[in-house]
């Protein structure tokens, strides 16, 4: 007999085989009212999802296999035979199948990695700064010296300075840390999955998540979203924990996560608190007054686990320790409540290189309803987003009448609460916003689709089940199709493959449900020609992704085709093809500075800021060492198109690199250079502490002129380094003082050209 998500029971229909292969009847307690084993702490009169021996979806936790351990995956079995059989009541089938899993997650996340370098070099630079200064790793400072820091906490930086400190400099010891964490994601998402509803529906949110191309490249590339994407995820799974039964300890696990991911990338990580906090109040299995305390002690362990840093920074003498880069009054809160916070929602951002724009302008591309959806996002992260969407509402609808603290409804709002709050954001932002942000959504389109996937087909002998179902499926074909009709060069074939392939799984699906019109292996087969019409475009998006190098600031999966002039508008920083490695260049690694000149939003032509000369210069190229420490090139032609240093780094050839060696631990900083970027790609060819005049954009008030002359006095800083960018849109006074440290220089000392590069010997006067 199967359980209805209204209480009633009825017979399986004939010919309708359950999502999981045959022999996955979890052997467990019979489950009561509340949907939980007897005896269980939670008293709830949440109503059983789906079927109850067929260890399907179902309101309460798996249950437990016999006592004893002496079954297979038991407690009393070999910890290698427990890892491969898994649970003692799951069929054999299950845990095989999420090894492969993750093997396969780590394979594709792994392969060539070293093909994009040092990746964002502005964080390469924090990270081998941070492997040989303990006050450098602390501080996320982007030097050894530490001088500034990152525009970001350093959380991030952290796993990868740990790992560079253990194994050297180098792009497998810098990205190998985020393929883990990309890794531990899938397995999260699975876990959550599985433990409210099936095996097979944990394995397809893994998977979706794991083929998303925008997932595929940032948990190979060293930007922070990757770690908040993993914390986010943890975050649910721990509120979805402390949702069976009230459970205070895993709540405040939840806000112990969500205070690292603020330490990750500050008010981002609190995008999905509104929805998690109002589903515990809503549906935890307690009283009023406890869930109220549960989640102000949930908001405690938030404070505990973010603040700590926070006030040791606030409270640390700013003369002994770095400039807090992205701020303009040296402060984290500033920066946490300014550049980094509301000024990503309105725009204005002192020091940024320029705003978004409300309902479709701006040089960050046109914010509004249909952002996720449009020519350069689309691609990255909405194949299956209307699945999602629609899997939401079916699953809302499907668990409807189930008691206030259902776990299988309250695990729908969870996700999906999550997911509108965190695109609601991210389309209507006005401030700074970047395709590969997106990856923040991956974990939630995927655990809906999991979810809402095996519900239907539980339901599937009722005609509204299987023709939403069937809607999901067209509906997906027909925008895999949309997507892959924007690249019509690339594979041609495939749009039309996933079509027809789509739709004919659909109509199987539809013929599948009442009536039961298919036979059970014509119904399975449908569905899997449905789920691989699903994945095919997505997954040939992140192989391409995976085949190729990134680098820079502003980076994007699948095919160069595919970048439809979003992150900046074309004519602006990152307007070119998405931090991509050209054809030859792969394993070396590329950033693009241009020529000083670019399309503002008025048409017309921006000069270098600063009152910099224009720039025309080669891309940045790091190489692989011999030992596997990543170098930079010896020579490179020229990349066009950008700002600079700003967005990327620039190529240093071998005799700049012996110049600026020589006699460098004589000098607290090797060199100086305008620009994070720019300061980075010398830093990490020579391996010496270079210090980023003005932070990331250059547009940062430190040092100040008073400050620079003061170093230089007291022989600190050996060259500077001419030709960087910055000075952001004018919003604070960092831009000036970079622009009077440059004047300044070039007045009072020596020029030495060496290859195409200028720089000052700051030790000889004119």
């Amino acid at each position: 007999m199967t359980t209805t998500h209204d209480g009633h029971a009825y017979p399986p229909p004939p010919g309708n085989p359950p999502l999981d292969p045959p022999g996955n009847a979890p052997v467990h307690p019979p489950l009561d009212p509340s949907g939980h084993p007897p005896g269980s702490p939670s008293g709830s009169d949440v109503l059983v999802v789906g079927p109850v021996q067929g260890g399907h979806a179902r309101g309460g936790p798996p249950g437990g296999g016999p006592r004893g351990g002496h079954a297979a995956g038991g407690r009393g079995a070999r910890p290698a035979a427990r890892l491969w059989r898994g649970r003692a009541g799951d069929a054999p089938w299950v845990r095989p199948a999420l090894l492969g899993l993750l093997l396969i997650t780590a394979v594709l996340y792994s392969y060539d990695l070293s093909a994009s370098g040092y990746a964002n070099s502005f964080y390469s630079a924090a990270v081998q700064a941070g492997s040989e200064s303990w006050k450098a790793f602390f501080f996320g400072s982007s030097d050894a010296a530490s001088a500034i820091t990152v525009d970001k906490p350093p959380a991030a930086l952290w796993p990868m300075a740990l790992s560079v400190r253990l194994f050297g400099l180098g792009s497998w010891q810098i990205l190998l840390p985020e393929v883990l964490m990309g890794v531990g994601t899938v397995a999260v998402v699975y876990a959550a999955v599985r433990r409210r509803f099936t095996p097979a529906a944990g394995l397809i949110a893994g998977a979706v998540l794991a083929v998303t191309p925008v997932a595929a490249l940032m948990f190979r590339f060293n930007n922070p979203d990757a770690l908040l994407a993993l914390l986010m995820t943890v975050t649910v799974y721990c509120v979805l924990r402390a949702l069976e039964g009230a459970r205070t300890r895993w709540l405040v696990w939840a806000g112990v996560a969500i205070g690292f991911a603020f330490l990750t990338k500050t008010l981002q990580a609190f995008l999905i608190l509104p929805p998690l906090a109002l589903v515990y109040a809503v549906c935890a299995p307690t009283t009023l007054r406890r869930r109220l305390g549960q989640l102000a002690l949930a908001g405690l362990a938030i404070v505990c686990a973010g603040g700590w840093w926070v006030a040791i920074v606030e409270l640390w003498p700013a003369s002994s320790r770095p400039y807090i880069g992205g701020s303009q009054n040296n402060s984290f809160l500033e920066l946490t409540f300014g550049y980094n916070g509301l000024g990503r929602i309105n725009g204005e951002e002192a020091g940024s290189v320029g705003g978004g724009g409300a309902g479709g302008g701006g040089r960050w591309g046109g914010s509004g309803i249909g952002r996720m959806f449009d020519a350069s996002i689309g691609g990255q992260i909405s194949w299956l987003l209307p699945a999602a969407l629609l899997l939401l509402v079916a699953g809302l609808v499907v668990t409807w009448g189930a008691g206030r603290t259902s776990t299988a409804r309250s695990a729908f709002l969870v996700w999906g609460g999550s997911l509108l709050m965190t695109a609601a954001i991210f389309s209507f932002m006005a401030g700074i916003f970047h395709e590969y942000y997106t990856v923040a959504l991956a974990p939630y389109i995927a655990a809906l689709v999991g979810m809402g996937v095996t519900v239907l087909w539980e339901e599937r002998r009722t005609f509204a089940a299987s023709a939403a179902l069937a809607v999901t499926v067209a509906v997906t074909a027909v925008w895999s199709f949309t997507l892959l009709g924007r690249t019509p060069d690339y594979l041609p074939w495939l749009r039309w493959a996933v079509l027809v392939g789509g739709l004919a799984g659909a109509a199987g699906l539809l013929l599948a449900g009442r009536g039961g019109r298919l036979g059970p292996r014509a119904a399975l087969g449908a569905a899997a020609l449905a789920l691989a019409a699903a994945l095919a475009g997505p997954v040939a998006y992140s192989l391409t992704t995976v085949n190729e190098g990134h680098a820079g600031s502003i980076v994007t999966a699948g095919p160069a085709a595919a970048r439809g002039g979003g992150g900046m508008r074309a004519g602006g920083p990152g307007g070119g093809d998405g931090g991509r490695m050209p054809p030859g260049q792969q394993g070396q690694g590329q950033g693009q500075q241009g020529q000083g000149q670019q399309g503002g939003p008025g048409g017309g032509t921006a000069q270098p800021p600063n009152g910099l000369p224009a720039q025309g210069g080669p891309a940045q190229r790091q190489g692989t060492r011999a030992g596997g420490a990543g170098g930079s090139a010896r020579e490179g032609g020229g990349g066009g198109g950008g700002m600079g240093g700003l967005l990327n780094g620039a190529t240093v050839n071998s005799e700049v690199e012996a110049k600026l060696r020589q006699n460098a631990g004589d000098y607290t900083w090797a060199a100086a250079a305008i620009g994070s970027q720019n300061a980075a790609s010398y830093q990490l060819a020579t391996g010496e502490p270079v210090m980023a005049i003005g932070g990331f954009n250059g547009s940062d008030p430190s040092p100040t002129l008073a400050q620079f002359k003061e170093y230089v006095a007291d022989g600190k800083i050996h060259y500077f380094i001419a030709g960087g960018q910055g000075g952001g849109q004018g919003g604070g006074p960092g831009g000036n003082t970079s622009s009077a440290i440059t004047s300044w220089i070039q007045s009072t000392f020596t020029e030495v050209t060496v290859g195409a590069t200028t720089l000052y010997d700051l030790t000889a006067e004119k």
